[in-house]
This record gives structure tokens, sequence and C-alpha cells, in this order.
């Protein structure tokens, strides 16, 4: 088992949609960890840290996100597994 970490940017019709909750659902019920939330430039910023195969299965539910979503692009940004995350939580932008 592999723990791995991405930060991703999720572009497109994507804010306004429930694009967070939605994620905040499917990554608890992956067991990942980490964050998501809004930018002002209108995409979605996300950190998920967990087992390799449950990581790309949340990067997948990305590219097409929830019901109403229209996902252009998601960049995925590999980086060092830290575990600090206790749970997955959705930020607000300050």
């Amino acid at each position: 088992m592999t723990n791995i970490r991405v930060h991703v940017y999720i572009s497109g019709y994507v804010q306004g949609v429930f694009f967070r909750a939605c994620c905040q659902d499917e990554a608890r019920n992956l067991g990942i960890k980490g964050w998501v939330r809004n930018l002002r430039d209108g995409r979605v910023e996300a950190v998920f840290e967990g087992e390799q195969t449950q990581v790309e299965k949340i990067i997948s539910w990305c590219h097409k996100g929830p019901p109403g979503a229209s996902v252009k692009n998601v960049e995925v940004h590999y980086e060092d597994y830290t575990g600090e995350f206790p749970s997955f939580q959705i930020k607000y932008t300050d």
C-alpha cells in the first residue's frame, strides 16, 4: 500500500455546482484526507492524500465532477506525502 499526495487544479464550470461538497463526500468515502476550495479565478483547488488507488479514483472523479459541472481541465501535481491531515475539509478562500 503506497500513500501519495497530489495537488490539483480543476477548471471549467466548477463553482456554484456543489463541486466542493461532492468532492468532500467522494474523498471521505474513499478514505482520502486533505482539503478542497474555490479560487477567485473560477477554478477549484484541492490536495488529496491517501492510498494510491484511492487517490487515482478521486482524480478520475475530478475529471467529471458532480452533475451540473463542466470540467475543462484537471492539472495534477504530485508532491511528497506528509500525512498532515486528520480528515478531508472544505477550505474557504480568504
